[in-house]
């Protein structure tokens, strides 16, 4: 069977799958997942725009920011969200009931630090102001690339600002960098400000997860599972035909597709398989993929407690969705 036909198989199974499991139960509205712009997550948007989800089972919901998304699902507005892994232990520690049910990308290049042309090398950063995502991975980006540097915060001024707003504070000098990610990074680098610093130099601390809101997890498992196969399917397809995937979603990320597929090559997916062995087992392997980054989050202040890496991992989903695990 082709890849196409795996595909589609794969489509009609869930679909039987997900009518069969709904059989005789009151309708509910969609389970809402929010994801912010990244090229990272998605996997979701195709396998919405291509019909290879049930909309009335899953709603896809693109937000501006990660931060926006964190006040949504705080709010209540989602049920689940695509985050980085920081900002999943951040939110826990706070006291929001999430639980990760999936990884699905690792940046290896596709997070980065732009600078003004006068800001000619990490060191020259001291003295100057940079803008980071407060609710973001630029906070973990920010402290590795002060480490590179041998300078500390107190040598540079943060300046908490949204993505979306980092290129007009560069273009007015407010700030002279700013950390930045994929797609948004592209208007910035086309306005003059080069890369000094990208996530290749920190491998494996950037991950992103999708996460589910507790009581959703438990009042609605079908359609969790739902979502983690909209979420195989999306990934399959892009991973199958990439460049006719860069072409459709190019434009909404303000990308050229030649652009896209070079974003493309700053990811690595995760596959459904290797997602299951990283979240199962009596010690998952997502702890030692998170556990430096925990301990840096509270080096920082940003956690109060260490993970409780047991409540807030959940491989119960996949195990039981054998229809996500589509790749060959």
């Amino acid at each position: 069977m082709t890849g196409w036909g795996r595909i589609r198989a794969s489509v009609a199974a869930a679909c039987l799958w997900l009518g069969l499991a709904g059989c005789g139960e009151p309708p509910q509205p969609p389970l809402t997942v929010g994801i912010n712009t990244w090229v990272g997550y998605d996997p979701l948007v195709l396998a919405r725009d291509r019909g290879m989800t049930d909309r009335q089972i899953i709603k896809v919901v693109e937000l501006i920011s990660s931060a926006e998304a964190l006040r949504h699902l705080r709010n209540g507005l989602l049920d689940a969200s695509a985050l980085t892994l920081d900002e999943t232990l951040r939110l826990a520690d706070s006291g929001f009931d999430i639980r990760i049910v999936a990884l699905l990308d690792t940046s290896n290049g596709a997070d980065v630090v732009l600078a003004a042309p006068e800001v000619r090398s990490l060191s020259d950063l001291r003295g100057r102001a940079i803008a980071v995502e407060e609710a973001s991975v630029g906070t973990l980006m920010l402290e590795r690339v002060l480490k590179k540097a041998g300078l500390t915060r107190a040598d540079v001024s943060v300046v908490k600002m949204e993505s979306t707003q980092h290129l007009s504070a560069l273009q007015s000098g407010r700030v002279s960098a700013a950390v930045s990610y994929a797609p948004i990074e592209g208007a910035i680098r086309r306005a003059g400000y080069r890369r000094i610093f990208d996530s290749s130099q920190m491998r494996g601390e950037i991950l992103d997860v999708l996460v589910v809101r507790g009581e959703v997890l438990r009042q609605r498992p079908a359609a969790v599972d739902a979502l983690l196969s909209a979420w195989g399917v999306g990934l399959s397809v892009l991973q199958l035909d990439a460049a006719g995937a860069a072409t459709t979603l190019a434009p909404g990320a303000d990308l050229t597709a030649r652009d896209y597929l070079e974003v493309l090559k700053g990811l690595r997916f995760y596959t459904p398989e290797e997602s299951l062995s990283l979240l199962s087992g009596p010690s998952p392997g997502l702890i030692r993929l998170g556990e430096p980054v925990a301990e840096t989050l509270m080096s920082l202040g940003l956690l109060r407690q260490p993970p409780h890496w047991s409540v807030l991992i959940d491989s119960a989903p996949a195990e039981r969705a054998p229809q996500t695990r589509l790749l060959p």
